[in-house]
């Protein structure tokens, strides 16, 4: 049962845009998909929590975390077999984890918080909190960026990621990631 939570083997590059809410991840995800001719994964939880919200009137609770990591995954698998060189992850596993701890006072789920360790990357892109907030149905947070920075930020200190903090506007993030990934594809 397990197994549905893990990756499968690649020879890819792996890189995960990873922070708070509204700071960019998504629209970096596609520009560097589209600069390197690959294919990017999307937030699993972006599709999930919006049909709940559309459906039920809910946001997220504790029982949604598994199928949210299991969907994720599940997409990271089988866009892994269609990128070229390169995966570009919107979001990862130890992202379900930070906010499974912030929203629900310290808990995770054993099986998120296993995958979410053992799952692999070459490289975090910490975004950080320099965007202008937008507002959506499932954002929730504005008031709480700079904390949640924090978590994200001691987060990959703690489990020793390799992470790059990006900031400035969408042309400054983007050719600071382009020289990071292409520093990795040289390797």
């Amino acid at each position: 049962m397990e197994d549905k939570f893990g990756q499968e083997p690649s020879n890819l590059i792996k890189v995960v845009l990873f922070g708070p809410e509204s700071t960019g991840k998504t629209t970096l995800s596609q520009q560097l998909a589209r600069h390197y001719n690959t294919v990017w994964v999307p937030e699993y939880a972006r599709e999930y929590l919006q049909d709940k919200w559309n459906n039920e009137r809910k946001t997220c609770e504790p029982q949604d975390l598994l199928p949210i990591a299991e969907g994720q995954i599940r997409l990271e698998n089988e866009l892994t077999k269609k990128a070229t060189d390169l995966l570009i992850c919107d979001t990862d596993l130890l992202e379900t984890k930070v906010y499974s701890e912030a929203y629900y006072i310290g808990y995770c789920d054993p099986v998120l918080e296993k995958y979410a360790l053992k799952n692999t990357y070459d490289l975090y892109f910490l975004t950080y909190i320099d965007t202008p907030w937008e507002a959506d149905d499932l954002r929730d947070k504005p008031d709480e960026r700079k904390k949640m920075f924090a978590y994200f930020h001691d987060t990959l200190k703690k489990y020793n990621r390799n992470f790059v903090i990006l900031k400035g506007d969408k042309k400054t993030r983007l050719k600071t990631a382009v020289e990071h990934i292409n520093k990795l594809l040289e390797q």
